[in-house]
């Protein structure tokens, strides 16, 4: 199209100042070259070098007042700083909660604006308030030798996880930077199809205090376990889980050695419900395991019955480009609910606690508890740290050493 518009500029001067016959000529050549109709063309030439006044146009009233994007953003932070996508489905939800509570001032106008308000316009709103930091955690899993050949390596084809009952486990190590000594961990526990997502702290990661973490955990499920996949960990392959797994006739897989990515549901936990709010501070007492447990009583109701999650519903490779589609973003509180598998009794009793959440209140105590978790985070003495390793004198030769060894016939090399 610029091309044409570009020749119709040229011949414009010439068919202005021409004769009648150089006029249709000029026109006869315009219309065979560009396809155009007879009289798109005349007026093409007749309007061409002339200069045009463009009026601004003014801008279109703000349909959100400063009021509502304010609620919008103490929203936003509520919800833990979620993306439009995952933040729309639930306003028509969290708005009338705060309102119920008194946490957010709003006429029935301004509510019925804010709830029906898009994904991209709300990411648009919010473009100045995502500051978000990243930060990469530290892995302490270290290979279970025991039991590996009876515990088989999950594939996605020998899974039933459509349905509610199948986790994935995995320990966050809250070192600090220093791995010296003891200090806690968190064991995070997420339903594949639900995105149910329970935690709980121990003081440090023998499988004696992982397993009993881990049944406290089953316990708080809403639905019976049927599956549980781990990493390689000696925590989790160990004797007294795999003994517990058969008596209740569970499915314990594992994933495969240095692959990651196999457990990605309760890897994105780990940073969402776990980092995001608690950070890489050093936690090692009795009173930093203690507030650690009681924020994950209390998250468990807010992002299970909060916190929207988008699931990946179709994915396709073309060479190098790789098409991905997610469905509507829904609470795991709701995916329990669509689920015909989950009893009557159980539903009922979810939709029981869902009435009785208050989103302001848990929001302001789980709050208080983290920053009484940081102070005395950093208000103790650190931890002893242990001697560097000298490399550098280990990747050199010693003859000096060699030699002393080689006149000792007790010694090896």
């Amino acid at each position: 199209m610029s091309a044409r518009h570009a020749v119709t500029q040229k011949q414009s001067l010439a068919y202005r100042n021409g004769s009648k016959s150089e006029k249709s000529r000029i026109l006869d050549q315009l219309v065979e070259l560009t396809g155009w109709h007879r009289d798109y063309a005349r007026a093409s030439l007749r309007s061409g070098r002339t200069v045009k006044v463009v009026k601004s146009r003014s801008p279109r009233p703000p349909i959100y007042g400063p009021d509502l994007v304010a609620a919008l953003a103490i929203i936003w932070m509520l919800m833990r700083c979620p993306a439009g996508k995952r933040m729309a489905p639930m306003l028509p939800v969290v708005v009338p909660m705060l309102r119920r509570d008194g946490d957010l001032v709003l006429t029935d106008e301004q509510a019925k604006l804010l709830c029906s308000m898009s994904s991209a316009t709300i990411d648009r709103k919010l473009a100045n308030e995502r500051l978000l930091a990243g930060f990469r955690g530290r892995s302490h899993t270290k290979p279970g030798t025991l039991l590996k050949s009876q515990i088989p390596m999950r594939t996605w084809a020998e899974w039933d996880d459509t349905g509610p009952g199948f986790i994935e486990i995995d320990l966050v190590g809250h070192e600090g930077g220093n791995s010296s000594g003891e200090f806690c961990f968190t064991l995070t526990a997420t339903d594949i199809a639900s995105g149910w997502t329970i935690n709980r702290s121990v003081k440090n990661k023998a499988a004696i205090w992982v397993f009993e973490a881990l049944q406290h955990v089953i316990s708080e499920f809403p639905f019976p376990i049927l599956g549980i996949d781990s990493d390689n960990g000696s925590e989790f392959i160990n004797h007294h889980l795999f003994a517990y797994c058969e008596e209740h006739r569970i499915t314990f897989t594992r994933s495969r050695p240095g692959n990651k990515n196999d457990g990605a549901h309760v890897e994105q936990k780990n940073w969402t419900h776990v980092r995001e709010l608690v950070g890489y501070l050093r936690f090692d007492t009795e009173a930093e395991l203690n507030i650690l447990n009681a924020i994950w009583a209390l998250d468990q109701r807010f992002t299970n019955h909060l916190l929207a999650q988008q699931k990946l519903v179709f994915k396709q490779r073309d060479g190098a480009k790789v098409t991905k589609r997610y469905d509507t973003a829904q609470t795991p509180f709701a995916r329990v609910l669509a689920d015909e598998r989950v009893s009557a009794a159980t539903k009922k009793s979810l939709q029981a606690k869902r009435r009785s959440v208050r989103p302001g209140e848990l929001y302001r105590e789980i709050s208080a508890l983290t920053q009484q978790l940081e102070r005395l985070a950093l208000s103790k003495a650190p931890a002893p740290t242990k001697a560097p390793v000298n490399r550098s004198f280990n990747q050199s030769r010693h003859p000096e050493i060699l030699d002393d060894a080689m006149n000792q016939a007790s010694r090896r090399i």
